[in-house]
């Protein structure tokens, strides 16, 4: 495992075989993400995350960020994947609205200790699009992985998740105070 400081951006980990929860945000919390290119950066996480090797297991985007939860292979590969995600995504934003300043800020990446700590994440991801007012309904956003959970999982067991990690909905998190 090896981990960076710099005085500018956020320190960062670098640890093979293990989960990661990563939180990406648009500059100056911009609202540029709209349905058509929440779907192309959807396209573009599962492609670019798979030619590293890394499991994407869970994810969310939203109108200005979006988090992710899933499984390195080579942990020193995190950046070049950061890098191919946020400069293919940033071309399709640039082109889309017509901009010429940067589109992404830093982002964060976190490894959960344990399956608990892990899950209290997972609810966090899941529960996002609810938390920041677009649905009533998780199962009615479109760019989560929260669909494909529901077809593998009972809603009961779903529910019983959620009241048994309720921590999720005090975790605060470095994107949601800058």
């Amino acid at each position: 495992m090896r981990l960076t400081r710099h005085s500018h951006r956020p320190a960062h980990i670098y640890k093979d075989n293990s989960p990661y929860f990563i939180t990406a945000s648009v500059c100056n919390h911009r609202k540029l993400l709209d349905d058509k290119l929440k779907t192309q950066l959807e396209d573009i996480l599962c492609c670019v995350y798979r030619e590293f090797g890394w499991d994407l297991h869970h994810w969310v985007i939203l109108d200005n960020h979006y988090h992710l939860l899933c499984q390195s292979k080579i942990g020193e590969d995190l950046i070049k994947i950061m890098n191919k995600t946020h400069n293919l995504s940033a071309q399709l934003v640039k082109a889309k609205w017509g901009l010429k300043q940067k589109v992404w800020s830093n982002y964060w990446d976190y490894c959960p200790r344990n399956e608990r700590d892990y899950n209290i994440r997972l609810c966090y991801l899941l529960n996002n699009p609810y938390k920041h007012g677009y649905v009533t309904h998780l199962k009615d956003w479109q760019w989560s992985s929260f669909r494909f959970i529901t077809a593998t999982t009972e809603l009961d067991n779903l529910r019983a998740q959620f009241r048994e990690f309720v921590e999720f909905r005090s975790l605060e998190l470095e994107e949601d105070s800058f």
